[in-house]
């Protein structure tokens, strides 16, 4: 049972979740946006256009569709306290070539807000341009993008560096998800 002052952690804050059209990884879309809410975050689900998103499941297979509620171009970075983006190949690779998911995370983070990505995630961050001197973690395959971004990748559950917390893949989700909470929370302070 989640005691009354943990409900209350991200009480007055607002997170963005970003989701392209389709192609992001189920769980780690559900169970990092579940975290946040049931921390008491208003979260909203951004994404290049607004309308429904097909979620997958390992990549592949066809998960469930969620509302997008704003798309990208039309919000600004300091309306969210907070943003996640989840992983899953094509999900990633779709957000990493629109101009406004990049631009939208390159001033977040620039305004030192606290950002989590998993998994593919990461490959934002590179098209960001904010990966100089972090270290993160993700799925194996962008290693290689980080380290020529000027970062330092690491095999490791769950790293933190400047507000940028980094996870693996769903198997790292329950330790991204306590860390974004701890995170998020010490950014709002």
């Amino acid at each position: 049972m989640t005691s009354e002052t943990e409900s209350e952690r991200l009480e007055g804050t607002r997170v963005g979740v970003s989701l392209a059209p389709e192609g992001t990884e189920e769980v780690e879309f559900t169970e990092p946006n579940q975290a946040v809410s049931d921390a008491g975050a208003r979260v909203d689900v951004l994404g290049v256009e607004t309308g429904e998103a097909d979620t997958v499941n390992d990549d592949l297979d066809p998960g469930d569709t969620y509302e997008v509620e704003r798309s990208l171009s039309e919000v600004s970075p300091d309306e969210y306290d907070a943003l996640i983006v989840p992983g899953g190949t094509v999900d990633a690779d779709k957000l990493r070539v629109d101009d406004d998911a990049v631009e939208l995370l390159r001033e977040h983070v620039a305004a030192d807000r606290p950002v989590g990505v998993i998994c593919h995630g990461p490959w934002t961050l590179v098209e960001a341009d904010v990966v100089d001197g972090r270290t993160l973690t993700s799925y194996p395959s962008p290693r290689i993008d980080v380290h020529n971004a000027g970062g330092e990748w690491v095999d490791e559950e769950v790293v933190t560096d400047g507000g940028v917390v980094s996870s693996r893949n769903p198997d790292d989700l329950p330790a991204f998800c306590e860390t974004i909470v701890e995170e998020f929370a010490a950014g709002a302070e």
